[in-house]
């Protein structure tokens, strides 16, 4: 198939598409369309039809109001008449009396002297006065008509609305209170059904459905709620008013949920044709739910008329595109052949013979573009010649540093094979490069292999790894003090495939380290003990003058005891913190929210907060503050912080505690109290051994303090006014570290 042919298939398949399409969205808007106005006639409808309800129960309830002003007025009557006759009324006096009145019944209810009622004298022969529904329905209600302005009990036995009712009853039961009987009226209400007739439900549907062909049908159902109680037993919902010709099995289900508020529409298929049902209920304080069927008929037959207009439409468009295309084509492919044979000749490297151009349109463009391009080639293909010599120079560059440089390289695959390494990597290691290369080395110790994954997962998660130092192990067994720096090697697409190592021996630089550590020891060893041997020397002489003195008076005083016994206490506090500071203390790094760790301190000392009539005011930030720690050291440095925040507030006071994250890689934790503060030229020698400005202190809290924020890489400042307060500021690192040091347990984590 020539291109030609090809191009007017394609631009005629994409026209077919989009004319498809077009008709397919023509078809779905008027279909949305239709079914928009539809379902705004049904709920039109619904509202006329819900009017029509609305003005039939309100002309009902007119009728009952009236019928029950007439049943009071004639059951006044009666009293009246019944206090007139000296005698009860006999059935002859109560039959004109109710035909005086106009009511179908009246019944004097005796009683029988248990409490109950009895039938007594009637207008009629068989009187139901104790048998209908309005007396079943509530005895008892009745019964307490004799109680002190008690109120007629006027009833229905048939209610107005229902479709069965021809006529309905009416009674009343008025207590009279001169000969202690209940008088019982009944009337007829025939109002009610000629009021039906002409204006109720059926009525107004029917003309609905004549003044709207569209509709089929309406049903007016009791609205049920969907809660259980009022869930059906599958006999369906309980229809009204209007027709069931539409109905179906789901009618229960919907009814029940508009019955809620929400109006609800659904298509279906009954009688043979295609409906729409709409579920409305007008008004949530009316008790009905109406259903209104309408024909899809119309709406499906609009819906037709125009799909058949927008395919013919569609037809005459894509075959006059089908031949202008095919015209157009067979144009534009005239220079596209010169086009070819000159990619040809530059495709074989031959860049001389150029295209004549004799066109200004974009083919003449294009082919202009082509003889430019053979030219640019010619010119590139000189320039990539002298790039390639100055690559393969700049190579052997790269490989002269990288073999000649002090500091083992080598570079390893994601499963730990090494892929390339430098000379001195051979010397530091004892491995040929031949060796080497394409093996998985044991240069890690058995016990380091946890921690060097967890490094290798740090980088796959695309964080960088910091220098660290550890050991290694040579061809020989010989293991060696390195510092470390791994750098993650990507591809052009992001994805890391190899790992790059830098490997400094750092054996003779650790040894020096550790003497300068011991040196340190030995001159903090003599600096406290000089110190311990000044602070324990004025209590001893203290407890001997005492001692001497009972000797001389042979008698043992109770003050004198309790001092040397509070001497003894200070002795052992300060022994207790020398021991801290010359014993190192094995500890675990652990992450945690430092959020909750000063949570923790402020629940301890929050009850002793109080005593001493101070508040602690928090404020702390939202963000996550995880830090890598030893939860008991940072507890240690919080409550020696707040102590003497304590202390230094005798009358009471405010103290603030703010923890907020200063950047992406600092906590800050700042501890402000309203105490007596610390002159400024005290400030400096805080943290040096048994240096206090307390009268019980011994100086060691705050460098005890001090050792332990260092050892967790941080800082602890501490700013004061005297007479304003102090200001304790402490700065951690965020985030956590793998732990690769490879320093052992005991080394990296003591305590100083």
């Amino acid at each position: 198939m020539s291109v030609k042919t090809k191009l007017t298939c394609i631009i005629s398949f994409i026209v077919f598409v989009l004319l498809i399409l077009n008709v397919i969205l023509n078809e779905y808007s008027t279909r949305v369309n239709l079914r928009s106005e539809t379902e705004k006639e049904l709920a039109q409808s619904a509202e006329q039809m819900s009017s029509s309800i609305d003005r039939y129960n309100n002309g009902v309830r007119l009728i009952d109001f009236t019928l029950q002003d007439k049943l009071k007025a004639a059951s006044g009557a009666v009293s009246v008449t019944l206090a007139q006759s000296a005698n009860r009324l006999n059935q002859q006096e109560l039959q004109a009396l109710a035909k005086q009145l106009g009511l179908a019944e009246i019944t004097i209810l005796l009683p029988d002297g248990h409490g109950q009622y009895a039938i007594g004298p009637s207008s009629v022969e068989h009187s139901s006065a104790i048998a209908n529904s309005v007396w079943t329905a509530d005895p008892s209600r009745i019964q307490a008509l004799a109680e002190e302005g008690a109120e007629p009990v006027i009833g229905s036995t048939v209610q107005h609305g229902e479709a069965d009712a021809q006529s309905g009853e009416r009674w009343s039961y008025v207590y009279n209170a001169a000969h202690h009987v209940i008088i019982s009226c009944r009337a007829i209400d025939n109002l009610s059904s000629r009021f039906a007739g002409a204006m109720g439900p059926d009525s107004a549907i029917s003309v609905m459905i004549a003044d709207n062909p569209a509709i089929l049908e309406i049903t007016v159902f009791e609205a049920r709620s969907a809660s259980p109680a009022n869930e059906r037993d599958g006999t369906g919902a309980n229809r009204l008013f209007g027709g069931s010709l539409y109905a179906d099995a789901q009618d229960t289900a919907y009814v029940t949920e508009a019955a809620e508020g929400t109006p609800i529409y659904r298509d279906a298929e009954l009688q043979g044709r295609q409906v729409i049902k709409g579920y409305f209920r007008p008004n949530a304080e009316d008790g009905y739910v109406l259903e209104i069927v309408m024909d899809k008929g119309p709406m499906m037959q609009q819906v037709w008329e125009q799909r058949k207009t927008q395919i013919w439409i569609a037809a005459c468009l894509l075959l006059i595109l089908v031949i202008g295309s095919y015209w157009i084509a067979g144009m534009l492919m005239q220079p596209i052949n010169d086009v070819l044979w000159k990619i040809n000749e530059v495709s074989f490297g031959r860049f001389d013979d150029a295209i004549q151009v004799k066109r200004k349109d974009e083919f003449g463009q294009l082919a202009n573009r082509v003889n430019a391009m053979s030219k640019n080639l010619s010119i590139y293909m000189a320039k990539l010649k002298v790039s390639f010599e100055e690559n393969r120079a700049m190579k052997e560059y790269l490989e002269s540093f990288i073999n000649h440089t002090t500091d083992a390289i080598h570079v390893v695959d994601l499963e730990g094979r090494i892929l390339q390494v430098n000379r001195a990597f051979e010397r530091m290691f004892g491995y040929a490069a031949d060796e080497a290369v394409g093996r998985m080395l044991p240069l890690v110790p058995e016990q380091l292999l946890g921690e060097e994954q967890e490094a290798l997962n740090w980088l796959k998660s695309g964080r960088l790894l910091n220098t660290r130092e550890t050991v290694r192990v040579t061809k020989g067994g010989e293991w060696i003090d390195v510092s470390i720096t791994t750098s993650p090697i990507r591809d052009q697409h992001g994805d890391l495939n190899a790992l790059a190592s830098i490997t400094r021996d750092v054996t003779s630089r650790n040894k020096m380290e550790e003497l300068l550590r011991r040196s340190e020891k030995l001159t903090t060893v003599g600096q406290l003990a000089a110190g311990v041997a000044h602070e324990i020397r004025n209590p001893l002489t203290t407890l001997r003058g005492f001692l001497q003195l009972q000797q001389e008076t042979g008698k043992l005083n109770t003050r004198h005891i309790d001092i040397m016994l509070s001497e003894l206490d200070r002795i052992n506090l300060i022994v207790g913190e020398f021991l801290i500071l010359a014993k190192p203390q094995a500890t675990r790094f652990e992450t945690k929210d430092v959020r909750y760790v000063f949570g923790d301190v402020i629940s301890l000392l929050d009850s002793q907060a109080h005593l001493c009539d101070i508040m602690f005011k928090i404020d702390f930030t939202t963000d996550t503050c995880i830090i890598s720690c030893e939860e008991n050291q940072l507890k240690q440095v919080f409550i020696n912080v707040l102590k003497n925040a304590i202390e230094a507030m005798p009358e009471g006071g405010e103290i603030t505690i703010r923890i907020a994250r200063l950047n992406a890689r600092n906590v800050s934790l700042t501890i402000m109290d309203q105490g007596i503060g610390i002159p400024e030229e005290m400030i400096p020698k805080l943290g040096d051994p048994f240096f206090t400005g307390k009268e019980t202190g011994t100086g060691l809290g705050l460098m005890v303090s001090q050792r332990i924020i260092q050892s967790h890489q941080g800082t602890l400042e501490i700013a004061s006014e005297v007479g304003v307060g102090t200001t304790v500021t402490i700065t951690l690192p965020l985030g956590e570290q793998p732990n690769v040091s490879g320093e052992g347990e005991g080394s990296q984590n003591r305590v100083q």
